[in-house]
């Protein structure tokens, strides 16, 4: 059975994408710590970071870091939070969001509600840095 993030990365599911790759894809969280909280997952479903191919794991923190700086600038924000956790979903992911204090890393103090005008708003803010930063062939239109 697939998991919630293949269901999203197939287009069974919706998901606010910033980046598309042949090996990776990144799309805004539903349940955000701050503005423009983002996951990079893979597309081959593997459950656990300890699992990972090196290669895999290398290219997720590539595009991590790639959308962390542009959420710094995009966003404000003083650094980019990178967090792997993976009890919430059985897919490897990496959370990546603009962070502004050690109390950003709390994963209990998401919004479960968020509006999604603001997530769309957001999705846009992210994907307009990130082309200016250069990577307009791994940025989906909206």
């Amino acid at each position: 059975m697939s998991t919630l993030f293949t269901r999203i990365i197939n287009g069974d599911l919706p998901g606010r994408f910033v980046w598309k790759d042949e090996d990776v894809v990144a799309f805004l969280s539903i349940g955000p710590l701050s503005d423009g909280h983002t996951l990079v997952v893979p597309r081959t479903e593997v459950d656990s970071w300890t699992e990972a191919e090196p290669e895999l794991l290398a290219k997720l923190t590539s595009v991590a870091q790639k959308i962390g700086a542009a959420q710094v600038r995009a966003f404000g924000a003083p650094r980019a939070g990178l967090m792997v956790a993976g009890f919430e979903v059985p897919h490897l992911h990496v959370h990546v969001w603009p962070a502004r204090s050690l109390g950003d890393f709390d994963l209990s103090r998401a919004d479960n509600d968020p509006d999604p005008a603001r997530l769309d708003a957001n999705a846009e803010t992210l994907r307009s840095a990130l082309r200016e930063d250069g990577y307009l062939l791994f940025v989906p239109e909206a």
